[in-house]
């Protein structure tokens, strides 16, 4: 069968969308009831090597056990989909690359300071939390004294980054599609769909700027040209994250979407990451006003070079 770059790319999203949310399931195993004299004890029993493992949840009740089933239910449809997804790829002729020691070295690095990156996300989007209750809705999915809408939004950056870091992700292009995808996962929950190429006026608070209404088309080509043009990587990473955030491309998550989107490009390219402080997150705000005015990207790109490039060597 002729090779269909579309398609594979498409499965490869789809793919790494599966295995992020598989990732997001916090107990993956069967659920197993122990009992002695002291009383019912939920275990959670998986193979792992070859070998069988029994570990353990919590004291036993009705309603954890049947959130237990539901999510060994869940994982068991993902892991299809996912068997599913890998034999259409076989069929389209894909065949998957190691990917180099830089890039492994990058994904490590990004995972390690997964929760950090969050947090600052968070942080820049107005989002009310602590780094512990972020660091407790990334954990367990929950938390006391956040609204759900605050508490979604984390877990929606947490499923984006997730689905970036996958390595076949890692190794498709950072595209416009690429963004959309990124896009609908940050708006999971608040907008049918959320990665589409918006359709309506927004305003920007803060700023007399007012985003045209973008034709996809001319996104798309002017992505392409930043990627096709003979700058170093860094700035390329940092001019994508910026005509994105200015060009509001969709209804709403750009920031988030944007910043993902340039950490996709960032550490495929074994570069590190481009992340914006909560100390910075002011002085980034004055600065990213003036640049959506005037559309020129010299001092904002000077500072996250600056303050904001986390390098992983």
């Amino acid at each position: 069968m002729e090779n269909s770059f579309d398609t594979i790319q498409q499965l490869l999203q789809e793919k790494a969308d599966y295995q992020a949310r598989l990732n997001l399931i916090p107990y993956d195993g069967s659920p197993e009831v122990k009992e002695n004299s002291s009383g019912k004890y939920l275990y959670i029993r998986k193979r792992v090597n070859g070998r069988l493992t029994s570990t353990y949840v919590d004291v036993y009740s009705e309603e954890l056990h049947q959130l237990l089933l539901r999510n060994a239910k869940e994982a068991r449809e993902l892991k299809k989909q996912i068997r599913r997804v890998d034999k259409e790829l076989v069929l389209n002729g894909y065949k998957g690359y190691e990917l180099s020691k830089d890039v492994i070295v990058n994904i490590d690095f990004a995972r390690a300071n997964l929760k950090s990156n969050i947090y600052d996300q968070a942080i820049l989007e107005g989002v009310a939390t602590t780094f512990p209750q972020t660091e407790e809705i990334i954990e367990n999915g929950t938390v006391n004294g956040m609204t759900a809408d605050d508490v979604q939004k984390i877990l929606n950056l947490k499923h984006a980054w997730e689905f970036i870091l996958d390595k076949d992700v890692i190794q498709s292009d950072s595209n416009y599609y690429l963004l959309c995808r990124i896009a609908k996962l940050v708006n999971e929950g608040f907008f049918y769909d959320g990665g589409r190429v918006r359709g309506v006026p927004v305003k920007i608070g803060g700023t007399s700027y007012v985003p045209p209404i973008p034709i996809e088309l001319q996104v798309i080509e002017h992505i392409n040209d930043i990627l096709g043009s003979d700058k170093e990587t860094i700035d390329i990473a940092i001019e994508l994250c910026m005509y994105c955030m200015r060009t509001q491309i969709f209804i709403d998550g750009n920031k988030r979407a944007s910043v993902i989107f340039a950490n996709h490009y960032m550490i495929a390219h074994g570069l590190g990451l481009i992340i914006i402080p909560e100390n910075h997150i002011p002085d980034f705000k004055k600065k990213l006003v003036k640049y959506y005015e005037s559309g020129d990207t010299g001092d904002i790109s000077d500072f996250l070079k600056e303050n904001c490039w986390r390098k992983c060597v």
